[in-house]
Formats: C-alpha cells, structure tokens, sequence
C-alpha cells in the first residue's frame, strides 16, 4: 500500500494554529500535527499575540480569496460566451447574487475570521490540492467527520462553495472537509477525480490529527461535486477489488450523500449544450466522448469487474429535488436503480418541489429546520444516541436572508 498524500510539517504549520503537538502518522512515520485539547498554548505563551499576529493573514487571505472567485466568474465568462442568452443569463445571477448578499457576506465574515475553521491545509502537490476544515467548537471526544466535495459546472467548482454547510454541520459537533480540485481548463475530469481521491486519502489517514474519527468518514458530493466524487468512489472500489496499490479503502467511508448529481454523461451532453453549457466544451472538460464510460459512473457499473466491485460499496443515499432543471432528478433515479441491480446498498430521497439551489443554498440560508439537514446528520448520528438527544434539542438554525429576498431570488435564478 502506498503511503498516503500527506502535508509537510511546514506546510501544516502555515496553515494551522500553533494548539497543536507533534504526532507521528501511523502510515508512513511522518509528523503531522494533533490539535489539543483545553486553552492552553502548546509553548505556555499568551494566545492573544498569535490571534494578533494572524489577523494581517487573515486579511491577505479574504483579498487572496476575492481575487480568485472574481478570476473563476470570469472564466466561466469566457467559456460560455458573450451571447444574447449569457448576458441574459450573467444579469440574472448577479440580481440572484445580490439578492442573497446578507446572507453571503454573514457567511464570508465567519469564513476568513473563526478559530474553528482551518483554511486551504495542504493535501497534495498541485496548487488548488487544498481543503478547508470546520471544526466543532466542542473538542470533547473524536467527531464524525464529512468530507465535501463542491460543485460548480466542473469551471468555477471552489472549496469556499461549502462554507455555509460545513459551519451548520460544525455546529451539530461534525467536522467538514471541503475539497478543493483543479477546475477546467487548469484541469480535465481525470484530474478532477485524482485531486478528490488524494483529498480523500488525506483525510481518511489525518483526520485523527484534527479531532476526527477515522471510523466515522462520510463522502459528499453536491452537482459537479457528487458526479466527481462518486467517479472517485467507483474508482477506489475497483481497484482495492482488484488488488492494486492504493492510499485509503472504501471501508473507511461510513456513507456517500450525492446531492444533485449528474451520473451519466450520456443522458447531460444534449441536456447541458440546452442550457448554455456547449457541446464543444463538455466534451473538452470530460475528454471526449470516447471518456464519457469511464466518467459515467450509472454506465460504469454494467463491466463485470466494476459491478462485482459495487459490493464494497458503502451505503449510498442520493438527493435530488424533483424542480431541479440544472440536472434533472431522473439522474439519481437511474443511478440509483444500477447500483441495486448490481447488490450495492442505494437508497433515493427525492424532495418535492425542490431546485437545483433549494437544497444548497435557500433552505440553509432560510434557517429553521429542512428535510435535507436533518436527513443527512440523522444518519451520522444514527448510532450515537447522546448526539441524537442533543440534536433534538438544538436550536432552529439562524435566519440570514429575509424570506422576501429568498422568494425573489428564486424567481430570478438562473440554475
């Protein structure tokens, strides 16, 4: 088994707080660093003066972060074209983006300035091989742990897109990985899919090191993200079933939650060239459709060897709202339907009325409860009956958008 993708102990270091101490990792013998538990500082010096000294990171890396969403948006700009359905599209989701702005700036503030997020940690050699934690403020005991990967139309896909997600998770004591990958054209879907998987391995065998359990891993992909991460998760399967080298196993992951996923690129090519995303330049993300079985997970499933392999598959839960038109709820439907035909554990959970941006982004910015939170810490908790407790008597999560601004937004969405 080869050792698995960890960070140096310098780049931990320049990423992390100094309430850590030195461990040594199981796999390969090499340090990686254990956060600590109580207030006190690890070399007995006054906390107040490392806060101090990292608000000027901070603020380097709010204006670091500015400048690479602004460059995403404009590469996606550019991909799809400056036409008449673009710039109709382009204005309806700046008023979409305005719109939900309180609620995106409340959620930006808490991202650059918590102690209980650990922004861009190093996972692999490439540059965007990065992921963001978000840690329980409560350090009692090893925590479940979710590792999220984002969507994004496989251009403008960001790890800070889980930012909203991995603080509600935190706050019902479950930690959030946010993955970060390459993005086209910086990378193709085989890039994508190998960033996710070595993001995946870090976690599996680190995780420990952050307060996680690594008997309680859960995998989660939302649009772009769930089609990546599940091609990761086949992927993985196949070759721990055929004996390769590999860097984690499939047994470590409790669960996969797929949010709005595409599992068939055969059924989106037509589907997403419809809706503005061409043709010419799916082909080029998916590297062709000579590539299209390979990164078809629902097809994938039909080879012998990768439907034998489906039986080391961990349960599979899929979500999808039935309005959702970036990609149409029959995706998991299908997808679904081929992993029980090959004995995988798979179970669809549609939601009635839903879009594609209900599920991710108003319900959660609505605050209260949703179907959709509830449904996924319902099975993290599932076998640990204090959490249960405590999630019953949790408070309604805040509202950070007036419900008006919401109504409207979903009015002029361009998703």
């Amino acid at each position: 088994m080869h050792s698995p993708m960890t960070s140096t102990v310098s780049e931990i270091e320049e990423v992390i707080p100094s309430d850590i101490t030195t461990l040594l990792n199981s796999s390969n013998g090499e340090p990686v660093r254990r956060r600590v538990s109580g207030n006190f500082p690890v070399d007995g010096g006054p906390r107040r003066i490392f806060r101090q000294q990292s608000f000027g990171r901070d603020i380097g890396h709010a204006a670091a972060e500015t400048y690479l969403i602004t460059g995403l948006s404009f590469k996606l700009l550019r991909y799809l074209g400056v036409g008449y359905r673009w710039m109709t599209r382009f204005l309806a989701l700046t008023c979409y983006a305005m719109l939900l702005m309180p609620g995106f700036l409340q959620v930006a503030y808490i991202y650059f300035f918590s102690s209980q997020i650990r922004r861009s940690v190093v996972y692999g050699d490439q540059p965007r091989n990065r992921l963001d934690l978000y840690l329980p403020s409560n350090n009692d005991g090893l925590k479940p742990v979710v590792v999220f990967v984002t969507g994004g139309a496989w251009i403008i896909g960001y790890k800070a897109w889980g930012s909203l997600l991995g603080m509600q998770l935190a706050e019902r004591d479950i930690i959030v990985a946010c993955v970060d990958y390459r993005n086209f054209p910086q990378g193709t879907i085989s890039d994508m899919v190998t960033d996710a998987s070595q993001g995946i391995s870090f976690v599996c065998n680190n995780i420990s090191a952050f307060g996680g359990d690594p008997n309680r891993i859960y995998l989660m992909g939302q649009s772009a993200g769930a089609h990546i991460s599940a091609c990761s998760l086949l992927e993985q399967a196949t070759k721990e079933f055929k004996e390769d080298s590999i860097s984690w196993k499939v047994s470590q992951i409790k669960a996969y939650f797929g949010l709005s996923g595409g599992y068939n690129l055969y059924n989106l090519v037509d589907h997403f060239h419809n809706r503005g995303l061409y043709r010419s330049i799916f082909l080029s993300i998916m590297e062709g459709e000579e590539s299209f079985e390979k990164f078809s997970p629902e097809v994938r499933l039909k080879d012998p060897i990768v439907g034998k392999a489906a039986s080391l598959l961990p349960p599979i839960m899929l979500f999808h709202g039935s309005s959702d038109y970036s990609i149409p709820s029959d995706e998991s439907k299908t997808f679904a339907d081929a992993l029980q035909a090959v004995g995988a554990k798979a179970e669809l959970i549609l939601y009635s009325g839903k879009t594609h941006t209900d599920l991710f982004l108003q319900d959660p910015l609505r605050g209260g409860k949703d179907e959709l939170f509830d449904d996924i810490v319902s099975v993290i908790h599932a076998e640990d009956s204090d959490a249960l407790t405590k999630d019953s008597l949790a408070p309604p999560r805040k509202r950070l958008v007036p419900e008006l601004l919401l109504k409207l937004a979903r009015e002029v969405s361009p998703f």
